[in-house]
């Protein structure tokens, strides 16, 4: 699959919010001039590879402006997952100037319509959930095999939520079901499922990670499972057309 997008610099708009000084992300768009909706796009914990900008491709072909920031880009996956995973836990911290500078650039087209949701993948899926709460802006979060916030009140408020996990996911072992229990006591909008046959990365359309980890991922299970990929990315593509074209 070719990719469709392109590299763009956010640094601007990364100094206004505290971010990255050397932030970049990849960016692409339906065709044609008409105004659409935005998707702030979250990568997992091995960076910003081609598996994320094609499914960033893929989101695009669905009618969306998506911008894929590199939350690494002040170093590396080897330099920076350390910081990036302390402002995870902590709710704050560069990753997440990273992120609201990613929206304040897609706010900030002429292109695109204003509404904007946020979408993740593994550690990405654990920034979607918490860029939920009311205070990150967005109109709608999807959340694909993401940690849960050690705080669940975190998410009062929250935009609504369209997750998907993988009953295979021995790392996530019963995330859908505490997630489900949670937004339903805060009053959350939301959608989640659990795919039996899946597990971790399953979204994925290739297998990722180093090559030198890539047997062991295998072992463990981590990787595509396509039929409960499809699934997913409709129920993602039904939900974010509740909630980014009203």
């Amino acid at each position: 699959m070719t990719l469709n997008g392109i590299t763009v610099d956010l640094s601007p708009w990364s100094a206004a919010t505290g971010g990255s000084s050397g932030l970049t992300a990849y960016t692409v768009r339906p065709p044609g001039d008409e105004k659409v909706p935005g998707v702030v796009m979250l990568h997992e914990a091995f960076g910003l590879e081609d598996i994320t900008r094609r499914q960033a491709d893929l989101l695009a072909d669905m009618g969306y402006a998506v911008v894929v920031p590199d939350l690494f880009a002040e170093g590396g996956a080897r330099k920076c997952l350390k910081a990036t995973f302390t402002a995870l836990s902590s709710g704050q911290g560069r990753a997440f100037h990273d992120i609201a500078a990613s929206r304040r650039w897609m706010l900030d087209r002429d292109d695109a319509t204003g509404a904007i949701g946020v979408i993740g993948f593994c550690m990405g899926g654990s920034f979607a959930l918490m860029s939920a709460a009311p205070e990150h802006g967005f109109n709608v979060s999807a959340v694909n095999y993401g940690q849960l916030p050690s705080s669940p009140d975190v998410l009062a408020g929250a935009c609504p939520i369209v997750a998907s996990y993988g009953g295979r996911d021995v790392s996530l072992k019963g995330a859908a079901a505490k997630l489900e229990k949670q937004l339903t006591r805060l009053g959350v909008e939301h959608s989640i499922k659990e795919y039996p046959k899946a597990s971790h990365a399953f979204l994925n359309d290739e297998d990722t990670g180093p090559w030198f980890l890539r047997p062991i991922l295998k072992v463990v299970g981590m990787g595509p499972e396509p039929e409960s990929a499809a699934d997913a990315w409709q129920r993602i593509e039904a939900f974010f057309g509740d909630h980014l074209r009203r």
